[in-house]
């Protein structure tokens, strides 16, 4: 592992030198992926720096306790010791942690989509709090979001909803969310004050770039269509809804939320891809059982992952059977620490992997 991290911390020193050149400064293409990839090394370096500096502190405090010492300093060398093992440690934890392979997703930007499934308007209705849940967690880390395509129920609530967050790490924050989340509570509706039981689902997109996933325009199907509102209204009589059709894949994507068709088509676009990109990826893992059931939270997103039980103000997370007593809170966008607890699982059935 020091091996390892010494090449790590080489290349790092190997990157300042080289975002000091002129060359690659002006090189706009070298100078965000040696960026990119200096970032991405620095938590890792700066752990072995500090460990470097607590075995040299250990070392010499070694040394000094089998000098002749009087009782009290020697007892002072053996306490400062007990520290120094205790930070080594810790810091050796630290860095395996840093050291496990990187989801290639983590850094980029999100698409949500937020569906109400068995439960009527009361689904929508969950739907709407989810969205806003999302939107405020989104707010509290400096992201940016942005609604592609929402069909409202007219009541506060969505039978669908798609959005993008746009933030560094947002989907390393949010890929936890897929699947089924289910509410108990009491309805606006209810006169006899029975809880009832809704659900909602949720998909996590990592954004694709052109790069990363190559769509012909020839396996593209466009439709053109006239928006309308809910209840099928018409709430525009111009053809500027778009429906996009992947014909090798099958993937479809529909977007009517701007008045401008080519607004609508740059939208679906962006989704289009995105579901490409994650289609590819979820049969790829489904191939790989062994990392499938390592992960957390990114399987089946038929699959209950959370309940929100207004009654007793209650979120519990059956895939790590967490239960925090502060609905209230987590509903305006106080999420982080599921975020945190479901990270520190993932991490730690990765660890014991590399172990076995």
């Amino acid at each position: 592992m020091l091996d390892r991290l010494q090449s790590l911390e080489n290349r790092y020193n190997k990157l300042n030198e080289m975002l000091s050149d002129p060359e690659i400064i002006n090189d706009t293409t070298k100078l965000r992926d040696y960026s990119k990839e200096q970032s991405g090394l620095e938590d890792v370096v700066q752990a072995y720096r500090e460990y470097k500096e607590v075995s040299s502190q250990l070392k010499d405090a070694k040394e000094m306790l089998e000098d002749s010492l009087d009782d009290e300093m020697h007892e002072m060398v053996k306490a400062e010791i007990a520290e120094l093992v205790g930070n080594k440690t810790d810091l050796e934890e630290k860095m395996k942690v840093l050291l496990l392979p990187k989801d290639p997703n983590d850094d980029k930007n999100v698409f949500m989509e937020i569906r109400g499934a068995a439960g009527g308007d009361e689904a929508a209705l969950f739907a709407g709090d989810l969205y806003r849940m999302y939107t405020r967690f989104a707010e509290a880390h400096g992201w940016k979001t942005e609604v592609m395509e929402a069909h409202s129920t007219g009541v506060g609530g969505y039978k669908e909803i798609i959005f993008m967050i746009n933030g560094n790490g947002a989907y390393s924050k949010l890929k936890y969310e897929n699947g089924a989340h289910r509410v108990q509570r009491v309805p606006e509706t209810e006169s006899g004050g029975r809880i009832h039981t809704s659900t909602a689902t949720v998909a996590v997109l990592a954004e694709a770039e052109e790069v990363e996933i190559d769509i012909h325009e020839k396996d593209i199907r466009v439709d053109t269509f006239a928006s309308s509102g809910p209840g099928g209204q018409s709430v525009n009589t111009t053809m500027s809804a778009v429906r996009l059709t992947h014909e090798p894949t099958g993937v479809v994507v529909s977007i009517q939320d701007e008045k401008s068709q080519i607004k609508n088509k740059e939208k679906a676009m962006k989704i289009l891809r995105a579901r490409i990109y994650d289609k590819i990826q979820q049969e790829t893992q489904a191939e790989i059982d062994a990392d499938r059931k390592s992960a957390v939270g990114t399987g089946d997103r038929s699959e209950r992952i959370r309940t929100y039980n207004f009654p007793q103000n209650r979120v519990t997370d059956h895939r790590i059977g967490l239960t925090i007593q502060k609905l209230d809170q987590i509903l305006q966008g106080k999420m982080d620490d599921f975020v945190d607890a479901l990270s520190i699982e993932e991490q730690t059935k990765k660890l014991e992997q590399i172990g076995e």
